[in-house]
């Protein structure tokens, strides 16, 4: 089984339905609230968890209500949470809205997730036993440099999505393997809207890349190689929230049972896929009989 570390954030999802987004100013009606337990972490940790890893979280949560149900659905979902620390104070929220379209707008309060500024040695034992690591930017950034500065020097494969985007040093990047940002943070890091001419430049900073396109499916580019494009599958849309985590969730799981990129890409994809057609994000997530009959 491959053993996954996650350090990352751990939120719960404050999710309003609307058949139309707010504009600035403007108040509306939503159809439906929920709250579902997310952070960009914790939903690559229970994606990968479900797709077959065997995944342990570093991160916090708040001695609050929130963190009490944070924690509970990792472990649900089999993450080993030993390294999730309680930290005085709220968890973590994100505040979601999802149009008719499925598409989202989210807020992120970091709450507990702030106060993960470094690590110890448990940590850092953890991340060096683990065959993958997945890191976000939701967290203080000492703590993701860090974290992949130990993975990169026990030869573990250190996955990063940018997110939130901004930009990224050198420290970091020189120890990334595979760089997994969206389309718009794509753009953003590499000041170029198209994917390809994106992968480009940001193929002189990291090994590896696969820009996300949403329904368009994501491009798979490496040093040396010819870019590749993956069509996403064809699927009506409920939620996007979580699709990408599940995505590199999935990704990270197939990566390290060696299985060829083209193979381990369409795996992913097909797990994103059944994620969106469900509300939520961590709840939406497919477990792996569900991504092998998709």
């Amino acid at each position: 089984m491959t053993g996954i570390a996650v350090l990352g954030s751990t939120n719960m999802d404050l999710v309003a339905y609307v058949d139309r987004a707010p504009e600035r100013g403007q108040t509306v009606t939503g159809r439906e609230f929920r709250t579902v337990p997310g952070g960009k972490g914790a939903n690559q940790a229970v994606a990968a968890a479900r797709a077959g890893g065997d995944v342990v979280m570093i991160g916090a949560v708040g001695n609050d209500e929130y963190g009490h149900r944070l924690r509970e659905n990792l472990e649900h979902s089999g993450v080993d949470t030993d390294l999730l620390h309680t930290a005085e104070g709220p968890s973590g929220t994100a505040h979601i809205v999802v149009d008719a379209k499925g598409s989202n707008a989210i807020v992120v309060i970091p709450g507990a997730n702030g106060v993960v500024t470094a690590l110890g040695p448990g940590e850092i034992a953890a991340i060096a036993a683990a065959d993958l690591l997945l890191l976000q930017l939701e967290l203080p950034l000492s703590a993701v440099i860090e974290a992949a500065r130990a993975g990169h020097a026990q030869g573990v494969r250190v996955l990063l999505t940018p997110s939130p985007v901004q930009q990224l040093s050198d420290e970091l990047l020189d120890c990334v393997d595979l760089l997994i940002p969206n389309e718009h943070e794509a753009a953003e890091l590499s000041g170029h809207t198209e994917p390809h001419a994106a992968a480009e430049v940001l193929l002189s900073h990291v090994p590896a890349v696969v820009i996300t396109l949403g329904s368009k499916g994501c491009l798979y580019a490496a040093r040396g190689s010819t870019a590749v494009h993956f069509p996403a599958p064809a699927v009506t849309a409920v939620d996007t929230t979580g699709a990408g985590d599940t995505f590199v969730g999935a990704l990270a799981v197939a990566i390290g049972e060696g299985r060829p990129v083209p193979q381990a890409v369409a795996w992913a994809s097909a797990a994103a896929a059944l994620c969106v057609q469900k509300p939520g994000a961590s709840t939406s997530m497919p477990y792996r009989s569900e991504i092998d009959a998709a």
